[in-house]
């Protein structure tokens, strides 16, 4: 089996970052609304010393380090190929997760280049499938794929799901 592009390490960075963040903002908010603060900001300015005191250097070093030991799992994990039967991807850290999809059921093939996938020169490769196709996401996502490899992939997959339909 093949893995993403060893870039994309920082996608999934970037990705657990930012679940991190918006958790500690519902944190925060959560405690100024329980606190009877209604204004947000009033109540950082009273509690800043705290939060300063809490949020540290050392606390955003060991985030760092554990957003980035995420990355390099989920990196590691990521694996995917082009069978005689369909494409299979396999991934996660904790639980494994185990997708194939057989190329009669695919529909579409999309390259996605979101800002980071361009800052980083990776494309996210998307793969629809009848079943799929109407829901919020794709059924075969391949993020932080070179741009050369997800075009290769999907010229791939859509000449043999043209053949597996025939």
């Amino acid at each position: 089996m093949e893995s993403l592009d060893r870039k994309s390490i920082w996608l999934f960075f970037i990705s657990f970052i930012f679940v991190v963040i918006f958790i500690l903002f519902f944190i925060i908010f959560f405690f100024a609304i329980t606190s009877r603060e209604l204004d947000i900001f009033e109540y950082f300015l009273k509690y800043k010393d705290l939060f300063y005191q809490k949020i540290n250097p050392l606390t955003i070093s060991i985030l760092l380090a554990v957003a980035y030991i995420y990355g390099w799992y989920s990196w590691k994990n990521y694996r995917y190929e082009l069978t005689a039967d369909g494409f299979k991807k396999e991934s996660g850290i904790i639980v494994k997760h185990y997708v194939t999809i057989p190329y009669e059921r695919i529909q579409n093939v999309n390259i996605i280049r979101g800002i980071p996938t361009r800052l980083l020169g990776l494309s996210d490769l998307q793969i629809q499938t009848a079943g799929m196709s109407g829901m919020a996401g794709a059924e075969g996502m391949l993020p932080g794929l070179n741009q050369e490899k997800a075009e290769q992939i999907r010229k791939e997959l859509i000449q043999r799901a043209g053949k597996a339909s025939k």
